[in-house]
């Protein structure tokens, strides 16, 4: 199977919330990358792509996939996607991602990432307004969203 990229991601995203009508700013598209990259990682331990993402100002951002839709500023991409292929496990993945954290709004998905441990982390205490250019480490992704996802099949057989 090809492996898939951060941009194969970010174009099913955005093409995705087009053909539902819905609209998708890069603030939103950033925070989807990085919970299909932490629960891909959680879920079938590896990475999902290779593509790194780093603890920004506003929370977690894939560079490359930023850069490529920055001239969007803070409004909605409006970028014509084309189709990407996806096999069948990684589509599904990332349909539930969209399901889950679809209808959060962009400020409100950055305040989530910056209460959980990978952005912390890779922060290491530096305030919320100082930039960044950190990795946040897959492993930390795993190790944060494995301990979710046992919490949350934990609270299913109780």
């Amino acid at each position: 199977m090809a492996r898939t990229t951060a941009q194969d991601v970010a174009s099913f995203f955005v093409r995705h919330r087009h053909e539902h009508g819905d609209t998708i700013t890069n603030l939103h598209l950033q925070k989807f990358l990085y919970y299909a990259q932490a629960w891909f990682l959680a879920i079938y331990e590896e990475k999902l792509f290779d593509d790194r993402i780093e603890a920004w100002i506003h929370g977690p951002v894939q560079p490359g996939q930023y850069g490529r839709f920055k001239h969007n500023g803070w409004s909605p991409i409006a970028d014509n996607i084309e189709s990407v292929h996806l096999g069948p496990q990684v589509a599904a993945h990332l349909e539930e991602v969209l399901d889950v954290y679809g209808d959060y709004s962009a400020w409100d998905l950055e305040r989530m990432t910056h209460a959980e441990s990978p952005w912390l982390e890779a922060r290491n205490g530096l305030p919320d307004d100082v930039s960044s250019s950190e990795i946040i480490r897959p492993e930390s992704m795993r190790r944060y969203f494995y301990g979710r996802l046992q919490a949350q099949q934990e609270g299913d057989r109780s």
